[in-house]
């Protein structure tokens, strides 16, 4: 083997193990982080959607209209668990950004913001698993609406940011807040802080 092949083969096992950068959008609820994502998307990012609303919808057909306020336990233990493999999901990839809608510690805000005990286990998944960058989305008037799984008023929502914003600081996250503007300039923002 001759040194060119060799030096190929160390580069591309070098690239394999460099693991993808964990970028977290959040924020209260419709500030626009899913129109972010799915615009980062169909840019070629690699990119995990939200999973509460897909839990919600669930547990709808089952009779449960607000798992989150009717049945808190099983569904924060849910969103945590699909979650953590979301931020697992990292490892797997050769891109190197990550970009998640919601992560790991909005469960805990979310918790914080019902007034609810945040078990050991949360608080240690959520010490032990950080994300790289993580994007906060203020609370947006002019785009807010409601939905079946979205029942925040556009109060609560200020407040959920709130909580979003102070349990990342708490977690020892840097906060980079997302200014208004179209959804290219969004992206451009992100983007430009990811390099």
């Amino acid at each position: 083997m001759n040194s060119f092949h060799f030096k190929e083969i160390i580069l591309k096992l070098a690239k394999k193990h460099v693991p993808s950068k964990r970028i977290v959008l959040s924020g209260g609820p419709s500030s626009g982080k899913t129109t972010l994502i799915n615009e980062l998307k169909n840019q070629g990012y690699y990119c995990l959607h939200e999973v509460s609303r897909e839990l919600i919808r669930e547990a709808q057909k089952k009779g449960i209209e607000q798992p989150f306020l009717t049945h808190p336990e099983a569904f924060n233990e849910e969103i945590l668990k699909s979650r953590l493999l979301q931020f697992n999901a990292a490892n797997n990839t050769e891109q190197s950004l990550s970009f998640y809608d919601r992560g790991l510690h909005d469960v805990v805000a979310y918790m914080n913001y019902a007034n609810q005990s945040v078990p050991t286990n949360f608080s240690s998944i959520c010490m032990k698993n950080k994300y790289d960058l993580v994007f906060l989305l203020p609370p947006w008037n002019e785009i807010y609406t409601q939905d079946q799984e979205r029942y925040e008023t556009y109060e609560q929502a200020k407040s959920v940011y709130q909580f979003l914003k102070n349990t990342y600081s708490n977690y020892g996250h840097y906060i980079i807040e997302v200014p208004f503007g179209t959804v290219a300039d969004r992206i451009s923002f992100i983007l430009a802080h990811c390099k």
